[in-house]
């Protein structure tokens, strides 16, 4: 959590911008010694919620040839705990592309927290689908994923969709973590909404493993998923008898049996996939997982 605070301040600090005026011309002066480091050609915008009264963060990321090419549209990649997910996701898509290109150019677009509140608020409250259950940390308040995702499709998305040339028929959301867990909830209550959802490490055991009963009802209820899933775990994520290994939830078997769930669906106009990434834990498995989850939907075009 030190980190994902450290790596806010610096962000903010450093590239916040008022949303309504364009971003100031870069000054010609050095920056001062011993000043913040700045994560160059990033911006920050703030998007209220009225509904709950907060303000959020968004951080973006726009390609390389966005001002090129100015009658092209591109796919968005939004990423939940954007403080930690956004500045990785950044720099593997332009590492990856180094000897050619393996991607598509996309926009990056990173959710962050309410101004405000840490990371752990934020995230326990927004990226869950009901109220707190014995085995999680009960003393913050869960149970806001709907809210939130009702923020995200009426606030979020027409914000960046009105002011960037992003292609509303190629949105991705990758969410790691909770954040995987929401992007499930999304995926089984408005899956339109995105087009693809990578879901990392995701916590399906929250809530006595709710999202189980919120794919049986999707299941029950329609005939069809009209979407493109990658998933991705560690290989420790499960009970062992090394300190890696996950202390008390086996979420690589959770993520086998919602692999095993969808399949048994047969739905026409699902993609899934998946994988266990062998040595790799809850809290290393992330730059490994995204590096997989971006080549799996965004790949570059022939």
């Amino acid at each position: 959590m030190t980190v994902i605070l450290a790596t806010a301040a610096l962000l903010v600090a450093a590239c916040a911008e008022r949303a309504d005026a364009p971003a100031p011309p870069v000054a010609d002066a050095a920056p001062p010694e011993g000043g913040p480091y700045v994560l160059a050609g990033t911006q920050v915008w703030t998007v209220p919620d009225p509904a709950s009264g907060r303000d959020y963060e968004v951080f973006v990321s726009l390609p390389a040839s966005y001002e090129a090419e100015p009658q092209r549209r591109y796919p968005t990649l939004y990423v939940t705990d954007a403080d930690y997910g956004f500045p990785i996701l950044r720099q593997i898509a332009r590492r990856v592309n180094l000897d050619g290109p393996a991607l598509e150019e996309f926009i990056l677009i990173g959710l962050s927290y309410a101004k405000g509140e840490g990371g752990a608020a934020s995230r326990s409250r927004d990226y869950t689908p009901i109220p707190c259950k014995p085995e999680s940390r009960c003393g913050l308040a869960h149970g806001g994923g709907g809210a939130y995702q009702a923020y995200l499709k009426d606030q979020v998305l027409p914000f960046i969709e009105g002011r960037f040339r992003a292609d509303p028929g190629a949105r991705v959301l990758l969410g790691h973590s909770y954040g995987g867990l929401l992007g499930a909830q999304i995926l089984f209550t408005d899956p339109q909404m995105f087009q693809a959802y990578v879901l990392g490490s995701p916590s399906f055991w929250f809530g006595q493993r709710h999202i189980m009963r919120m794919e049986a009802d999707y299941a029950r209820a329609r005939t069809d998923l009209p979407a493109e899933v990658f998933m991705y775990i560690g290989g420790f994520e499960t009970p062992g008898p090394t300190p890696r290994h996950a202390s008390r939830y086996d979420m690589v078997g959770d993520m086998a049996a919602m692999e095993q769930a969808l399949k048994s669906r047969a739905y026409p106009s699902l993609s899934l996939q998946s994988t266990v990434l062998t040595d790799e834990d809850h809290l290393t498995v992330a730059p490994a997982g995204f590096t997989r989850a971006l080549l799996a939907v965004l790949p570059a075009k022939p």
